[in-house]
């Protein structure tokens, strides 16, 4: 807490200057920063607060010998103790780029108008958890399919921590379920998936070499509607060293949309670069264009039962239709909890 009201004190000070609102995006990052510190703050003192009004509660029942108010007691307790364990997993975001937002991109699997709906069905659950905790989400880029779902789509998800939590969503998502596109009703196993880097801030400082990109217009289809779709703006970038390739067509320009690609870009190859332990940008080769079908990370069995389970952690549920709906926190504090005790055994 220390910590966060020093900080504060030195942004209230910077947005005294006489000066500060001449860079609107700069002026914005720090407002941002201040209102997330506040926010921060306030919550410990509530929290701490709760808790205090809960053992004078307790006391009180003691003293008095009533049974009576057991009932409230237990209900408040059951409350604090979530709020509790919601601080307990915030702080275990503490990556460089957790507090970060996403980008976060589906793709479908082998497998045409099956493998495609289940892409979509993804689409769908992340956009729900994503509202249901307050981000916002902007489509950078999709690919429909005129028979069924989508074959691609990203997604920028922008709020404090974004990354912190979906990172835990990246890897490959396993469907089993019976095929509403089979006349035969039969069992079909479908795969996706899920990328997701940090969007980065141009203080990154992350150079890429024109020489290695490629540049290619395509007319925009899909999301943005009937004026983007009249003009060649949507704009994709392929990094010939590495192999990775991005696209966005949400700007009515060919410029902004090429702006926003060029950013995804330097965020997929600034986590590539960390993940290869590079010095720089330019030491990356090699093909990273997908997820390796091999990193299975969750399975959704809707036939001959109902589970979903997670690889990693073993968290399971056999509600599968709240899943669908975006209720993943189970499944991401779970991650969170493991990564954090496999740090602190390497510690």
């Amino acid at each position: 807490m220390e910590k966060l009201k020093e900080e504060n004190a030195l942004l209230e000070s910077e947005m005294q200057e006489p000066d500060f609102w001449n860079n609107q995006e700069k002026a914005q990052k720090v407002s941002q920063k201040l209102k997330h510190n506040t926010d921060k703050i306030n919550g410990y003192k509530n929290l701490k607060q709760k808790v205090e009004d809960l053992e004078v509660f307790a006391e009180i029942i003691g003293e008095e010998n009533d049974e009576s108010d057991m009932p409230e007691f237990r209900k408040d307790m059951d409350h604090v103790s979530d709020l509790l364990d919601n601080a307990r997993i915030v702080m275990l975001l503490s990556g460089k780029y957790d507090k970060n937002n996403a980008i976060l991109s589906i793709h479908a699997g082998a497998g045409g108008t099956e493998a495609q709906d289940w892409a979509d069905m993804l689409y769908r659950m992340y956009s729900r958890w994503i509202e249901s905790h307050g981000y916002d989400m902007t489509v950078l880029d999709i690919l429909t399919d005129t028979e069924a779902g989508i074959k691609s789509a990203t997604l920028l998800v922008e709020g404090e921590n974004a990354f912190g939590y979906l990172k835990s969503e990246k890897g490959v998502h396993r469907l089993v379920r019976i095929s509403p596109f089979d006349s035969s009703n039969r069992r079909h196993t479908s795969f996706a998936s899920v990328d997701v880097t940090p969007e980065i801030d141009d203080d990154d400082n992350i150079e890429i070499n024109e020489s290695d990109i490629r540049v290619d217009t395509y007319r925009s289809s899909g999301a943005g509607g009937q004026y983007v779709n009249t003009t060649d703006s949507a704009i994709r970038i392929t990094h010939i060293p590495t192999g990775v390739v991005v696209s966005c067509q949400n700007q009515r320009s060919q410029h902004s949309n090429k702006e926003t690609a060029m950013k995804m870009l330097k965020s997929k190859l600034l986590e590539i670069k960390h993940l290869e332990n590079k010095e720089k940008i330019e030491d990356i080769q090699g093909k990273y264009n997908q997820i390796a079908w091999g990193s299975q990370i969750r399975s959704y069995v809707f036939h001959p039962y109902s589970m979903v389970k997670d690889h990693r952690t073993n968290a399971e549920t056999a509600n599968v239709q709240s899943v669908m709906d975006g209720n993943l926190d189970m499944f991401i504090n779970e991650y969170l909890k493991m990564k954090s005790l496999e740090q602190q055994d390497s510690n």
